[in-house]
């Protein structure tokens, strides 16, 4: 069945890398179906916090093969095919549509943003989602790509066949509250947990947070509360996860998802080279930060 809708708290889940650097499919399994059990409508691979630049285009297919031997059929499998080239974002597409993803997640280029346009960003997108043969969701991220998914944009993409919704990391409450009021029949997902509670009260349909690697249970009890009209819970679930969110997330990245992913007994492991492993003092902190 084509996935028509994406809803509720999915993870973008880590990478991890063994001793000598290679991935580790097995840990990579352990960790998902921990967090599938603590609730997780799903996960992503390849995704900002799986370190996807840093993959190597037969690692991305192996960890999405190891990922669909854990995610069963009634939970959501998302693979990030973000590229620099059209060809190149295309070729990730069919590779995760290979491995059985039920949908793409895909980012504007970023390493010509200058020259880029919003008619070129959105001639890209949509020949990605012409060609890729599962559903597509556009994932804007400026930080990492610095030409924005601009509300032009989405409305030159709305009516395509292949496109059903957006993860919005803008970090902009008003920008995603724009999204929602623009795009109304698709999937509009936040990806940032500190503004969780918001997106939720905006009736989006979801959130890929880096903190779920970490917190899901937590994330998943957010939502809950939301849709259950317990207002002071969810406020306080809000208030914790957005210190997670700020601090370990937004400050540190992926190593310091990976420590505290270790913290709580997942296995998180060092980043790839050229990303940091965490200081001792850093590692400390998130420790702090999760045992709070």
């Amino acid at each position: 069945m084509t996935l028509a809708r994406v809803t509720g708290v999915l993870a973008p889940v880590t990478s991890p890398f063994g001793s000598s650097g290679d991935i580790d499919t097995a840990a990579l399994k352990k960790n998902i179906a921990k967090g599938l059990a603590d609730g997780l409508a799903g996960v992503v691979i390849a995704g900002s916090t799986g370190e996807a630049p840093l993959l190597e285009r037969d690692e991305q297919r192996r960890l999405t093969a190891a990922a669909r031997e854990v995610v069963p059929i009634d939970r959501i499998l998302l693979v990030g095919t973000g590229a620099e080239s059209t060809r190149a974002a295309i070729a990730l597409s069919r590779d995760a549509a290979a491995e059985r993803a039920d949908a793409v997640l895909v980012r504007p280029p970023g390493y010509y943003s200058p020259m880029l346009d919003a008619a070129a960003v959105r001639d890209h997108l949509r020949a990605v989602a012409d060609a890729s043969p599962v559903p597509v969701l556009l994932y804007n991220i400026p930080k990492y790509a610095p030409v924005p998914i601009t509300l032009e944009i989405l409305a030159g993409l709305q009516e395509h066949r292949n496109i059903i919704g957006i993860k919005d990391s803008s970090g902009d409450p008003a920008n995603l509250a724009a999204y929602r009021a623009t795009v109304p029949v698709w999937s509009v997902l936040v990806g940032s947990a500190s503004h969780f509670k918001r997106a939720l009260d905006l009736k989006c349909e979801g959130g890929i947070l880096g903190a779920a690697c970490f917190a899901a249970a937590a994330c998943v009890a957010l939502k809950r509360a939301v849709e259950e009209g317990d207002a002071a819970e969810a406020e306080g679930l809000q208030s914790r996860i957005a210190i997670l969110d700020r601090e370990i997330v937004g400050k540190l990245g992926p190593a310091g998802i990976k420590v505290a992913m270790d913290c709580v007994g997942l296995i998180g492991g060092a980043p790839r080279s050229p990303l940091r492993p965490l200081r001792p003092g850093e590692r400390d902190r998130v420790a702090a930060l999760v045992a709070a």
